[in-house]
């Protein structure tokens, strides 16, 4: 069952520790100790913290509206950020100017970002501004340290219950509050998201947002992560991901434990698409690659984190929606085929 609740505070208590990067380990149970005290209290988990920063409408950077709200989707808690403008919410949503009926279809694309490990990109929201007609969407891992799949480092044991929820807060809730083009929905990982979607969503849930003959497109674009399929690959999946417009974004300097998943990734979703009957003109048109930054994790720009991510968030339509490849504001070009280019060498190590 799916239901959206408002869980707005009166007050923020405090902006999160945990920062989005690496895949990361996790202690057991989620929590981080404050001590080895008898009868010491654990100090509150990331997903815990993360609750106590207010929900509600608020305006993204291009003077759209964001709702930023909760829902139980399979029995865990999604929150979500979705930014549009006001007159494409619906009208139960609780935005002021909202026009439209749950359901209704819309214009707008979606792009729907999963951030990394501690759920940065969550809270900066880099997505939030409407681009090339597409609006923006964030999700918030449901584990508490905030990781995507849960687990830790490659071995995220939460994954397909995560994915499924994903899959199914697009499909079912978005719609309820927002008039979108369901059509036309896209992906974005950062790091740990990255590892989610290439993983257990893209292997599972891609039919359900490809497939040329139902004139539904879509695009991925994975940031600093990736991984072979952790599940199996069902038909139906397969040819949706020959149809899906995929693009790996890495650096010089990635993490060591990402220099050999990333191009194992690259060299999985080439063989689905080849294992389709596309050749290789084809698949280096569909599936692109690219680790020319020189950067470490996820520094995109060679100098930052945040601002990395922020860089790519601007690039989406020049990267997978057929746009000339250059990163935003710059003349990187990032559209190097997959065939030829899928063992990415790096010039060391974040």
């Amino acid at each position: 069952m799916l239901t959206v609740r408002s869980l707005s505070l009166l007050l923020a208590l405090g902006a999160l520790s945990a920062v989005d990067a690496a895949p990361q380990s996790r202690n057991r149970g989620g929590k981080a100790r404050t001590g080895g005290k008898k009868g010491q209290q654990q100090a509150a988990t990331a997903f815990e913290q993360a609750q106590q920063i207010p929900q509600g409408v608020s305006t993204a950077t291009d003077g759209s509206t964001i709702l930023d709200t909760t829902v139980m989707v399979n029995g865990l808690p999604l929150r979500f950020k979705v930014s549009a403008p006001a007159d494409q919410f619906t009208a139960d949503s609780g935005v002021d100017g909202a026009t439209q009926a749950a359901g209704a279809a819309g214009d707008l694309g979606l792009n729907v970002l999963l951030h990394g490990d501690g759920g940065q990109s969550f809270f900066d929201f880099p997505n939030q501004a409407v681009q090339n007609n597409v609006a923006g969407a964030v999700v918030l891992a449901p584990d508490p340290n905030l990781f995507w799949g849960g687990g830790s480092g490659l071995d995220r044991a939460d994954g397909v219950a995560h994915a499924q929820a994903v899959s199914d807060l697009v499909t079912g809730v978005l719609p309820q509050v927002l008039a979108f083009n369901a059509s036309r929905v896209g992906f974005t990982g950062v790091s740990g998201g990255s590892l989610l979607l290439s993983g257990f969503f893209m292997p599972a849930h891609m039919a359900a947002f490809a497939d040329p003959a139902a004139g539904r497109e879509s695009q991925v674009l994975l940031n600093c992560g990736g991984l072979e399929p952790q599940v199996a690959v069902g038909d139906a999946n397969a040819a949706a991901l020959a149809a899906t417009r995929l693009h790996f974004q890495s650096t010089q300097q990635e993490l060591a434990l990402l220099q050999p998943a990333i191009p194992a990734a690259v060299r999985a979703y080439e063989q689905i698409a080849a294992g389709q009957g596309l050749d290789a003109a084809a698949l280096g048109a569909l599936q692109t690659v690219d680790n020319s930054p020189d950067g470490g994790h996820c520094e995109f720009d060679g100098r930052d984190f945040v601002s990395g991510v922020q860089l790519m968030a601007d690039s989406f339509a020049a990267v997978v929606q057929g746009g000339d490849g250059n990163l935003a504001g710059t003349d990187v070009n990032v559209l190097n085929p997959v065939v030829g280019n899928e063992d990415l060498q790096f010039s060391g190590a974040s």
